[in-house]
């Protein structure tokens, strides 16, 4: 044996005979049986892997890709107020109110406009005078609802606030507001298209209703006046320029290396 290791089997034994010496009982602990550790490995191959965000590694839909890359880019970007006065719309409670509305005056369906006619050429057929007149109902179209607008046969102009491309429709605020019709914005475009058996609309306006609604939608007009119209901030209103997670971090990071610097020199100045 190598002296080196005998001096070590000697201490050894010293230790053990002092610790016996002082009289200390070294407590052995016992592992429960019941109770075992199963140690998981998570590597390739190995245990499963616990569950994770991976909401950003999904491989979405090309539409739901497109929306959520024009979502980020309107955070980014600096938006103009003429685009941005879109992304103020009605809440729910008065979305809700002003659909119940327009519900009321939907058009005609085909099946419906059918009937109507026929029971007006049987009446007439039988020689009484036809007295039906044609329903009141929604406008839509761009143009049709421009028309209205230009010549102030329009009451109330409702506007989607996710048409695209949204140049279609940036430019109606202004002329509302030159022709002084009340106009207000909602979500949705398929919300819209509802009310006129369409998939989506971008446009809709209200250019006549009956006498137990009159009262409903000056009140309303009234309301959607102040909101939009009259509302000179909302013309003025920038949007975007918000920086991304990653940007802000890299930010705080230089922010903090120029901060430490600085420290430095007033340091060295006050020596």
């Amino acid at each position: 044996m190598a002296p080196a290791a005998k001096k070590a089997a000697a201490g050894g034994a010293k230790k053990k005979l002092s610790s016996t010496a002082g009289g200390k009982t070294v407590k052995k602990t016992t592992k429960s049986l019941i109770f075992q550790k199963t140690p998981r490995n998570f590597r390739i191959g190995c245990n499963i892997q616990p569950r994770r965000e991976l909401t950003r590694f999904v491989k979405w839909p090309k539409y739901v890709l497109l929306q959520r890359q024009r979502r980020v880019l309107m955070q980014r970007l600096k938006v103009p107020p003429a685009i941005n006065q879109f992304t103020y719309t009605l809440d729910k409670n008065q979305t809700s109110q002003l659909m119940r509305l327009l519900a009321k005056y939907k058009p005609e369906t085909r099946g419906e406009k059918k009937a109507r006619l026929i029971a007006e050429g049987e009446k007439q057929s039988s020689g009484a005078q036809a007295t039906s007149k044609k329903p009141v109902m929604l406008k839509f179209g761009l143009n049709h609802v421009t028309d209205l607008i230009e010549i102030k046969k329009a009451k109330l102009v409702v506007i989607a606030h996710d048409v695209v491309p949204i140049d279609l429709v940036c430019w109606l605020p202004a002329l509302c507001r030159k022709k002084d019709v009340p106009y207000c914005i909602v979500k949705g475009k398929a919300r819209l298209g509802q009310l006129v058996h369409k998939k989506c609309c971008a446009v809709i306006a209200v250019d006549a209703v009956r006498k137990e609604d009159q009262a409903e939608l000056e009140a309303q007009c009234k309301n959607y006046r102040a909101m939009f119209n009259d509302n000179a901030d909302l013309r003025k209103r920038w949007g975007g320029g918000q920086l991304g997670l990653k940007s802000q971090h890299a930010l705080e990071k230089k922010q903090k290396l120029i901060d430490a610097e600085m420290r430095k020199k007033a340091g060295l100045q006050m020596a």
